[in-house]
C-alpha cells in the first residue's frame, strides 16, 4: 500500500496507522532485525464489508467487528528478515470466501522481527496477554469463546496455544501450521501448544528445508491449508501408527466402518471433532502426501495385482493413466519392494497429483531395480484399479499381462465384473 508524504518546510509527515484509511501490516528492513525491535501488537481486521481493506481495533474499540460471527486470527511467527508474509492477504481471502466472518490479522512484526530467535520467542506470552485482553472485550459485548478460531504459524501456533490456556480450553478452535520446535519441543503442555487448549486443536507438520524456513514465506503448511480454502482441492489424511503403513495402504479405511470419510486436512478438518471426541483419548494421528506443485492435491487409487509366476517376484511397479482428451498422470509405486506371489493379491497405493474422471488407457512398468543380470517377467492374472476418493466410480480391470522388466506396457482397461467388486 501507498502511504502518504506531505511535505512541508523540508519535513515529511507521516500518517500514522491509526489514520489510515486502509492499515497495512508493519514492514521492516533487515536492519531492524540486526538492532531488534520492541514489542508492538496491532490487530488489523477484514470483512466480507472490507475484504481488502483492513481496519485497525484494539481491546476497547471493536470497530466493524461482528461478535455474534466467527472470528478467526491469523498469527504468524519468527521473521529474521522483517518483510511481511507473502501468505497473509491470500489466507484472509480464503477465509473470507468459505465463511461470513471476522478475520483478524494479528501483527507483531515488532517483535517478531530479529535475527535471534530466543528474543522473538521470548515475547509469544506478551502477544497472548494482548490477545486476551482483546478476546475480554468481546465476550463484555456479547461474543461466545465458540466463535474463537486461532490460526498460529510457527511461533504464532504457541501464541495461540498460550490464549486457549488462558480460557481453560475452550475456544473454539485452534490450527497450528508448523509449530515452532525450538525452545518448545520437550516442553510441558502450559509452555507448548498442547491439543487441550481449545475444543478442536489440529496440526499440520511438514518437510521443510532450513533455508526456506529461514525465509519465512515458504513454510508449506500454510500454502496446504490454503488449497484447503480451494473447491477444487482437498487433500485427505489417513489416520495411521506411521507413515510406512499409510504408503503401504494399511490405513485407507481410517479405522472405521466406511460410514464417515477420512478427515480432511486444513479447514475442514474440524468435521471429525465429533467422532474424535469419542475416541479415548480423544486424538490421532494422521499421515498424507502432497503433489510437489499447487494446489498439493493427491488422489488415492488402489492397484491389486493377482500374479501367476512360479517363483516369487519382488519390485517396483510405475502406472500411468491418460484419459481420452490425452491428460495423463503417473503414480511410481517404489517406496520399498512389493512381493508378488503366485495367486496372491497385491494391493499397492498409488498416488496421483491429477484426478482423471475417465481412464481411457493404462500403462504398467515393473522393476527390481537392478541395473545388471537377467531381466525378470512379471506374469499378471488380473490387475484392478480403483479410486478410494471417488469410490462411486466404476473399478477397471485387465487379465492376462506379462510384463517385461523396464518396459512400458499399454493397454485399454475394461469394466470390471460387478461379481469381483
Amino acid at each position: 500500500m501507498l502511504r502518504l508524504y506531505f511535505f512541508i518546510s523540508l519535513m515529511c509527515l507521516v500518517r500514522s496507522d491509526t489514520d489510515e484509511t486502509c492499515s497495512s501490516f508493519t514492514r521492516l528492513s533487515f536492519h531492524s532485525a540486526v538492532v531488534g525491535t520492541g514489542l508492538r501488537v496491532k490487530l488489523m481486521l477484514y470483512t466480507r464489508r472490507d475484504p481488502t481493506c483492513a481496519q485497525v481495533i484494539n481491546s476497547t474499540a471493536l470497530g466493524n467487528l461482528n461478535v455474534t460471527k466467527k472470528t478467526a486470527f491469523i498469527i504468524h511467527g519468527f521473521r529474521p528478515t522483517g518483510s511481511p508474509p507473502v501468505w497473509i492477504g491470500d489466507l484472509v481471502e480464503g477465509l473470507l470466501s468459505i465463511e461470513d466472518m471476522n478475520v483478524i490479522v494479528v501483527d507483531w512484526n515488532r517483535g517478531a522481527t530479529t535475527i535471534i530467535y530466543n528474543h522473538a520467542a521470548d515475547k509469544t506470552r506478551k502477544v497472548a496477554t494482548v490477545l486476551k485482553k482483546f478476546i475480554d472485550h468481546m465476550l463484555t459485548k456479547g461474543a461466545s469463546l465458540d466463535d474463537i478460531y486461532m490460526i498460529g504459524v510457527s511461533l504464532g501456533a504457541h501464541i495461540s496455544g498460550f490464549v486457549g490456556e488462558e480460557y481453560n480450553g475452550k475456544l473454539g478452535r485452534i490450527t497450528g501450521l508448523d509449530p515452532a520446535g525450538p525452545l518448545f519441543n520437550g516442553k510441558p503442555p502450559e509452555d507448548r501448544l498442547d491439543p487441550s487448549d481449545a475444543q478442536f486443536v489440529d496440526v499440520i507438520h511438514s518437510d521443510i528445508d532450513g533455508m526456506q524456513y529461514f525465509k519465512c514465506d515458504h513454510q508449506k503448511s500454510v500454502y496446504l491449508y490454503l488449497s484447503s480454502l480451494r473447491e477444487n482441492c482437498t487433500v485427505t489424511a489417513y489416520p495411521c501408527d506411521s507413515y510406512r503403513d499409510y504408503r503401504n495402504g494399511k490405513c485407507v479405511s481410517c479405522g472405521i466402518p466406511q460410514k464417515e470419510s477420512c478427515p480432511l486436512l486444513g479447514y475442514y478438518a474440524d468435521n471429525w471433532k465429533d467422532y474424535l471426541t469419542a475416541k479415548n483419548p480423544p486424538m490421532t494421528k494422521a499421515y498424507f502426501d502432497t503433489a510437489e506443485e499447487k494446489p498439493f492435491c493427491i488422489y488415492h487409487y488402489f492397484v491389486d495385482i493377482i500374479t501367476w509366476n512360479k517363483n516369487i517376484r519382488r519390485g517396483s511397479i510405475t502406472i500411468k493413466l491418460k484419459d481420452k482428451a490425452g491428460n495423463t498422470t503417473e503414480s511410481k509405486i517404489d517406496h520399498e519392494p512389493a512381493t508378488f506371489q503366485k495367486y496372491h493379491q497385491v494391493s499397492l497405493l498409488a498416488r496421483f497429483s491429477r484426478d482423471l474422471d475417465k481412464v481411457a488407457a493404462i500403462s504398467l512398468v515393473f522393476s527390481t531395480g537392478s541395473v545388471v543380470g537377467p531381466r525378470y517377467k512379471l506374469r499378471i492374472l488380473r490387475m484392478k484399479l480403483r479410486s478410494l476418493d471417488h469410490p462411486e466410480r466404476p473399478q477397471l480391470c485387465r487379465y492376462d499381462l506379462v510384463l517385461m522388466e523396464n518396459i512400458e506396457t499399454v493397454f485399454q482397461p475394461i469394466l470390471c465384473p460387478k461379481l469381483w467388486l
